[in-house]
Parts: C-alpha cells; structure tokens; sequence
C-alpha cells in the first residue's frame, strides 16, 4: 500500500491553516481576503469544498469548487497528456553486405516507416566467416542508405565496426 506524503494530500477544508486567505468562487468571482473559517461556512452554505490554489501567494488563495469533479477532470487531463506522448525507441534493420536490391528497398521502406513513426533507427550489417574482410563494402551499404534516407533522417552514430557487425543510428529530421 502506498504511503501518503505532503505533497499528495490537497489542502481542503479544514486542513487550510492560515491566518487570511484570498478566496475565489466557483465562477471565479473573488470573494475577498478572509479567514479560512468564514470561507468554509460559505463553502458549507452551497455544499462545496474549500480547495488551497495558490499556496505561494501572499494571502494564499483557495478557490470554492466541487473537490470530487476538480480531481476527476485533473486525473483525465493527466492520462490524455500522457497518451499524447511518444517515447522514442530504437528500431533496427538488419542486413548482409551481398544484399539484393529488392531486399535493400524492403529495408529502406521499413527504416522510412520508423523514421516517420518518430523512432530511430539502428542499421545492422552482419558479417559471417571470412566477409569480416569486406568492412569496406559495409561502410558503402550504410554510407549508401544514409544518402538515401537524407531527406527524413540524420546519422546520429556513423557506421562503427563491433565485433561481428557494422552498425549505423539514424534519427528523424526534427
């Protein structure tokens, strides 16, 4: 179970402890600078809550609302923020130095789908046996799809040799 802390817990109602208050109604109207106390028993009058807005001003200033309906719409304003996010991950595309021309466009196809999606992507060429000789041929292929890919990418990591692989990371163009 989750504890609790200050900062989770809205200062309402009673839990106000301040000397004066600046206070707002639920259309907005301000009321006046007042005691907490006065401003509960108009809060209590229309059956809503007193809610602390403004801690930092100086008189701090709460706000008359309904608590329940205030935190409803701040939770889904919260969760549509949050859908509207995109976390950027790395996809990649793996490939052999000998590659066919029709595999190297289902590549560059797959990378352009990524790219547009927002992701970036990591461009593998994987060596077996003896092809660890042709890195040159590699680097060529990479140097090759980077110019193809120009106009919606920009290699963030130009291709680098690890162990077995030649690998290259490309962004989207912001």
């Amino acid at each position: 179970m989750e504890k609790n802390t200050a900062k989770d817990v809205p200062m309402i109602n009673e839990r106000i402890r301040f000397p004066q208050i600046r206070v707002i109604d639920e259309d907005g109207t301000q009321l006046g600078i007042m005691t907490p106390k006065e401003a509960m028993a108009i809060a209590d009058e229309k059956e809503l809550d007193l809610v602390l807005v403004g801690e930092k001003a100086d008189p701090p200033v709460c706000r008359i609302m309904d608590y329940g309906k205030f935190k409803f719409e701040k939770e889904k304003r919260a969760k549509e923020a949050k859908k509207k996010q995109h976390t950027s991950e790395v996809k990649e595309v793996k490939m052999r130095y000998k590659i066919e021309e029709h595999d190297y466009q289902v590549r560059i196809n797959s990378a352009q789908r990524f790219l547009k999606e927002g992701d970036k992507v990591k461009a593998t060429v994987m060596f077996r046996g003896r092809e660890i000789q042709h890195a040159d041929l590699a680097r060529e292929l990479l140097n090759r799809m980077a110019n193809d890919l120009k106009d919606i990418a920009e290699v963030q990591q130009a291709p680098k040799q690890e162990g077995r692989n030649m690998t290259m990371i490309m962004a989207p163009k912001r």
